[in-house]
């Protein structure tokens, strides 16, 4: 027996699929005329402004209320310029600043490039508050450590993102940010009482609530307090009890991807972490960027059984997809309307845009946000030095450094551990060094290294990360950019006096 159509519309009207390459398949679209709330883009589905206007648009032809999301977060986290880093500076660079205005139009800035590009909801901002130096994958995505500067700039870039006509996400709720693992790959735990979350993690979320944020992500972390052995994706206490009853939340409750270890292994698999996510509270469950339509019929089939045996309940799953087409009903009038005001008709050719290196708006920005320790004068043709570090998955690959903004240096990219201090200093000869690098006192051998050779040696380090409290013993100087985006690296080689034209 078939599934029935009437359920299979019903659940398919919660799910937010992605899909390959740079043009949607006839699958992608025939999914989103028969139901499907919408599709993330990730930065395999981005070429250009033109091609990604196109793609929105097709979707929006199979239904005109598609939810077409993106994580568009500035700095270490960009789609939009997978391909050259971003021209704004990230979180942390703007928590270091500390103007919650220019946080405001910064956000405002990148809502109004996704909506005229036929992008309805940015999975942004992160308001995690990075409390742990060692955390692996929220650090520069986050405002900052402190709660209160956390939230206020939290409400800036819901209230820029959403004056610009695209919904905001603000996550990971209950907060990332004091985890030392990545839930992409497991299951993080949160030991603590349910009063220092309420304290330090959540002030954030509820600031958003309150600036109006359209939708709330869910984090893949065990909090016993709460959850006992479950993801707070599966728990009802933080979805339903703690964030709409405590908090007054009454927008979109969106999942972080369910193929994420931290989801998909908790439950046993996509399809029973889609069911247990929408008996929890969840409204919109995010499938992953590794989609196919098997995997969506796949997580159809599992939701349908589900409701038919009773494991859920039907009401529930009609709240969850109501709620997402009042999501998709505001977005599409405010991202039309946002179109017009721009000239951008949805799908039309938006025409060419300003390189990176240009005037941009977020390079000003990014040069506020840098952070000096020492002296950085006289540094004479140095050898610049890029300790290579793996992206995480929320990161993808993107280009980072200093190497595209020198304008008279020597680059070289080295791995930590097969690197030695000698070498370098034969190599660099009389010239100084300048040593960039990610999350240095978490990288393996990178601590050990940059000492060793500032023991002997005039060396400058860059951290493009998450900075810690580590400080470089030796060192002449210590940079600290608090992002790795494009807008950032060319701050620091600005600071340093290495910049080209």
């Amino acid at each position: 027996m078939g599934t029935d159509p009437g359920l299979r519309r019903l659940v398919l009207g919660t799910l937010l699929a992605a899909y390959p390459g740079p043009v949607p398949p006839d699958w992608a679209v025939d999914l989103v005329a028969e139901g499907l709330a919408g599709h993330t883009l990730f930065g395999t589905n981005v070429d250009t402004p033109q091609q990604v206007a196109a793609s929105t648009a097709a979707l929006r032809a199979a239904r005109p209320d598609v939810l077409v999301a993106i994580d568009e977060e500035g700095g270490d986290v960009t789609r939009l310029a997978h391909a050259t880093g971003s021209p704004y500076p990230g979180n942390a660079a703007l928590g270091a600043v500390d103007d919650v205005a220019v946080t405001r139009r910064v956000h405002q800035a990148i809502g109004a490039e996704l909506a005229r590009l036929g992008v309805t909801v940015n999975l942004a901002p992160t308001v995690d508050v990075n409390t742990a130096d060692d955390n692996p994958v929220i650090g520069t995505r986050s405002f900052g450590a402190d709660p209160d500067r956390v939230a206020a700039h939290a409400a800036a870039a819901v209230t820029g993102l959403q004056d610009a006509g695209v919904a905001a996400c603000a996550k990971h709720f209950p907060g990332h940010g004091a985890t030392v693992t990545d839930s992409h790959h497991e299951l993080p735990t949160v030991d603590v009482p349910v009063a220092v979350l309420r304290q330090r993690d959540l002030p954030p979320f509820a600031a958003t609530v309150a600036a109006g944020t359209r939708a709330i992500m869910t984090a893949h972390i065990r909090v016993p307090a709460l959850t006992g052995d479950d993801p707070a994706t599966f728990s009802r206490a933080v979805l339903v009890d703690l964030l709409r009853g405590e908090y007054g939340f009454t927008g979109t409750l969106v999942t972080d991807a369910l193929e994420m270890k931290g989801a998909a292994l908790a439950a046993g698999g996509v399809g029973p972490a889609a069911v247990r996510s929408l008996a929890a509270g969840a409204d919109l469950l995010c499938v992953g960027a590794r989609v196919d339509a098997a995997l969506v019929e796949r997580v159809v089939a599992e939701v349908v059984a589900a409701l038919t045996d009773g494991r859920l309940g039907r009401a529930r799953v009609e709240e969850a997809a109501g709620r997402v087409a009042d999501l998709a009903a505001a977005t599409r009038a405010a991202v039309r309307s946002a179109q017009a005001a721009a000239g951008h008709p949805a799908g039309a050719d938006t025409g060419d845009r300003p390189a990176p290196d240009a005037d941009h708006p977020g390079y000003a920005v990014a040069r506020r946000a840098v952070r000096v320790e020492g002296a950085v004068a006289g540094l004479d043709r140095p050898l610049v030095v890029q300790v290579h570090t793996a992206a995480t998955l929320a990161e993808g690959r993107v280009p980072w450094g200093l190497g595209p903004h020198l304008a008279d240096a020597e680059e070289i990219r080295v791995v930590a551990t097969e690197t030695s201090p000698e070498a370098l200093r034969s190599l660099a000869g009389a010239r100084p060094i300048v040593l960039v690098g990610r999350r240095l006192h978490q990288l393996p051998g990178a601590v050990g290294l940059v000492e060793a050779l500032a023991a002997a040696h005039p060396v400058t380090v860059v951290e493009m990360g998450w900075p810690g409290r580590w400080r470089p013993a030796g060192a002449r100087a210590f940079v600290v950019t608090y992002g790795a985006g494009r807008a950032n690296g060319r701050a620091a080689a600005e600071v340093l006096g290495l910049a080209g034209a």
